[in-house]
């Protein structure tokens, strides 16, 4: 596995997340079904809550490459396949990340 590999994987899980609180069985899909919002205002939250969602897993993959904080700690870590081997060297992971997640 690479960076470009394991951030598609995050994309791909940002992906679910959201559909999981439009359509899901979950409790928070049953609370926003339950605000009844008219056609407009359901365009303009589920808008707000796909960018929350960008937002929240790009800055976690960008903790994990060591450019942004984790919890107020802002350090370094080596992501390793189940192999041993290194997914990425520091940057890849942001330089990937920037590209899936804010590029057309």
């Amino acid at each position: 596995m690479n960076a470009q590999e394991f951030v598609a994987l995050w994309k791909a899980e940002k992906t679910l997340a959201l559909d999981n609180l439009r359509q899901g069985p979950g409790r928070a899909a049953e609370q926003f079904k339950a605000l009844e919002l008219d056609a407009e205002q359901s365009q303009k939250l589920w808008k707000a809550v796909d960018t929350a969602l960008t937002d929240v897993f790009y800055t976690l993959l960008l903790g994990l490459d060591g450019a942004a904080s984790i919890g107020g700690e802002q350090c370094e870590y080596q992501l390793r396949d189940e192999a041993g081997e290194l997914i990425s060297d520091t940057g890849e992971i942001e330089a990937e990340a920037y590209a899936q997640f804010h590029c057309p």
